[in-house]
């Protein structure tokens, strides 16, 4: 999408973490997707790309303009296709649910009046339920393949994500006009990307 408006300068195939656009005038920071809030909050950056399922997890100080309407996904609860076949949701008191999703898996559980132990993890969550760590885990799916590849089958939707662009709120009164164009420049590359 950033190609799409004219954004030029990153070089795919470097290890660099930072690349300027000159003719724009930007400076771009590769970050893991966890991290740009915190960068967009602190001020390290103006603006940033993330999906709206680590903005509902940290909930961020920051500006919310744009849902860039790619990176479609969903967060999701799921357990083994065994348990799945003899489960009943609503009889549900206490769990145990692995995720990377802490904040919002306590609030999906809390709010349904089910007591949740939260298994704290960072990758691979599939493997909790396989290895009897927790036997439901909270994660992020696309298709649904990796989930049916370990044998876990979906049981209910907590939130849909996509691709958010989010404002520092001092930028965007610094910097308005220029924050303004980018932004009016994404919502016509979001067009151009999703056609």
């Amino acid at each position: 999408m950033l190609r799409t408006i004219g954004v030029d300068g990153v070089d795919a195939e470097s290890r660099k973490l930072i690349f300027d656009d000159d003719r724009r005038g930007l400076r771009l920071l590769l970050l893991k997707p966890a991290d740009v809030p915190s960068y967009v909050a602190y001020g390290a950056a103006d603006l940033g790309i993330v999906g709206k399922d680590i903005l509902l997890e940290q909930e961020p100080d920051v500006y919310e303009p744009l849902d860039l309407g790619f990176g479609v996904c969903r967060l999701v609860v799921a357990e083994p296709r065994a348990l799945w076949e003899r489960d009943d949701p609503s009889r549900w008191s206490w769990v145990r649910v692995a995720t990377k999703y802490p904040r919002l898996t306590e609030q999906y559980f809390s709010s349904r009046g089910v007591q949740v132990e939260i298994v704290r993890l960072d990758g691979s969550i599939e493997l909790a339920p396989l290895v009897g760590l927790a036997e439901r885990i909270v994660d992020l799916v696309q298709s649904g393949e990796t989930l049916r590849a370990n044998g876990l089958v979906e049981v209910a939707e907590i939130a849909r994500s996509t691709a958010r662009l989010i404002v520092n709120r001092a930028s965007m009164k610094t910097e308005h006009r220029a924050i303004t164009d980018l932004c009016d420049d994404m919502k016509r590359g979001a067009v151009k990307v999703s056609s």
